[in-house]
């Protein structure tokens, strides 16, 4: 072997080490994940007595389409004497007005310095600490609980005295444009099939931002006034390192609407750039302290928040195997290669298993099979992060609904 070769096998290894060692911890989390548990309902809320004194609590920024169809949903599946507190957060609209003749209570906050979901969640927990509730449990005003959600969810956080995080799903119809049914599988992935995987593992649970529940001793202290765009995976990080670990509750579901088409990229953009941002400033220390208070809650996160989106692990993923190619044909050892491809597909092959375990409710044949098209749809998205991270809050249309006249400014 030559001088040359030497070096390009050097180099390949180096390259191909830590993509292995990312699509390693992703097909672990799926080959953990992809079985349901037979007995999903060991955390059960007993007789009415039981049941704890619950506030949900619902950050909302001009959603006067819908808060009026979500508080109604609500009150038809919460236990009775549950307490539903809408911030009305730097509104324009009548979201404050339609709460109110719901008969929910209603704060209103304007601040245009200090915006954003986090601020609303600190304001809100400032009204109900006149009056404690046992468990807080926080939902966007455009999702809806499933038929007995709220108090498996609160019987859990007070029993266990830990957050809870309920199953986070999109809901899309058959017919919905592949780009959007493709958004929404991913979604099914990581807060369903690699959820269970993790907690499976051993670690924590992540904070999906809606459906989840908390001890009131740990939100009276939880850092939420944050203009972060990833705050529950941030709260979720915090939480955990104070050895309160989340854990998941599968029969606890919380669901919203898919995004319109057109708006689904600046929803993944926002997103996955929080995710990113997060993953970038926590994901080592958080192995680092794990091994350190041998805590599997915090290094199964932190192993968990070194794997980027999926989409953007499979590009990087690919383009490292045309590099290693080049470098075999030039004269470079062939292993690295090999050991990566054999990952890859390995995590190909995991991918569709969970498309056909769970995911084809969400994602039509003809969509899977477009999965290329939506990865090279997605470049935009990484391609605008390398000129930095996206910042602003901004809020999804829904389906149906018109332009937004501040969606520039949230």
């Amino acid at each position: 072997m030559t001088g040359l070769e030497h070096g390009l096998s050097i180099m390949s290894w180096l390259l191909a080490i830590p993509f292995v060692l990312l699509f390693a911890i992703y097909v672990l989390e799926l080959v953990f994940g992809l079985f349901r548990s037979r007995n999903l309902d060991k955390t059960e809320p007993g007789t009415h007595d039981e049941n704890p004194k619950t506030a949900i609590l619902i950050p909302a920024h001009n959603e006067a389409s819908i808060i009026t169809r979500t508080i109604e949903a609500l009150r038809d599946n919460v236990p009775a004497g549950t307490r539903i507190l809408v911030v009305a957060d730097n509104c324009s609209d009548d979201t404050a007005e339609l709460a109110r003749k719901t008969g929910a209570e209603v704060a209103e906050r304007t601040d245009e310095t200090c915006r954003g979901k986090g601020h609303a969640l600190a304001f809100g927990r400032d009204i109900l600490a006149t009056d404690p509730p046992d468990c807080v449990i926080v939902l966007d005003a455009d999702c809806t609980l499933s038929a007995n959600s709220a108090a498996k969810l609160a019987f859990a956080a007070t029993s266990k005295s830990v957050p809870v995080q309920a199953t986070n799903l999109i809901h899309s119809e058959s017919e919905a444009p592949p780009v959007v049914q493709i958004s929404n599988f991913a979604m099914l992935v990581k807060n369903l099939v690699r959820q269970r995987g993790m907690t499976r593992l051993g670690g924590a649970a992540l904070l999906t931002g809606t459906g989840m529940a908390f001890p009131w001793s740990i939100f009276a202290t939880a850092p939420l006034a944050k203009s972060d765009l990833a705050e529950d995976l941030a709260l979720g990080v915090a939480i955990t390192q104070q050895g309160h670990a989340p854990i998941f509750l599968e029969t606890a579901g919380v669901s919203s609407d898919a995004a319109a088409e057109e708006d689904t990229l600046v929803q993944r953009t926002r997103w996955e750039h929080g995710f990113l941002a997060t993953a970038r400033r926590q994901a080592i220390p958080l192995i680092a302290s794990g091994i350190r208070k041998i805590s599997k809650a915090e290094v199964f996160l932190g192993l968990h928040l070194l794997v980027p989106p999926l989409a953007l692990l499979m590009a990087m993923g690919i383009g490292v195997l045309f590099v290693l190619a080049g470098a075999a044909y030039l004269g470079s050892t062939p292993l690295p290669f090999v050991l990566l491809l054999a990952i890859v597909v390995a995590a190909i092959i995991m991918t569709i298993s969970a498309w056909l375990l769970e995911g084809r409710q969400v994602l039509s044949l003809g969509a899977l099979m477009r999965i290329p098209i939506y990865i090279l749809w997605k470049i935009p998205v990484y391609l605008k992060l390398l000129r930095g991270s996206e910042t602003r809050w901004i809020r999804t249309r829904r389906s149906g609904e018109g332009v937004l006249s501040d969606a520039k400014d949230d």
